[in-house]
């Protein structure tokens, strides 16, 4: 897994490219990663890029079979 290079200072938790704060000189560790939420102010955005309010999209998406359509296929089983 690749090493994120956002990191942040353990001691004075300034945030830095390195593994050193150029700040105060201390420890700086990798900075944990955003959590998702469906509040997110960027979410029109990535759905955007990912083009995921077109029709295309929506009509790609894999359904389930419905409750009828499995009854039928387990009684054409049944009758081979």
């Amino acid at each position: 897994m690749a090493r994120q290079l956002l990191q942040q200072c353990t001691v004075c938790e300034a945030w830095c490219l390195e593994t050193t704060c150029p700040q105060c000189g201390g420890k700086a560790q990798a900075a944990a990663p955003l959590k998702w939420s469906p509040e997110d102010h960027r979410a029109k955005i990535r759905r955007t890029l990912n083009n995921v309010e077109t029709p295309e999209w929506s009509a790609s998406i894999p359904t389930l079979p419905s409750v009828e359509e499995l009854r039928a296929g387990q009684s054409n089983m049944e009758e081979e």
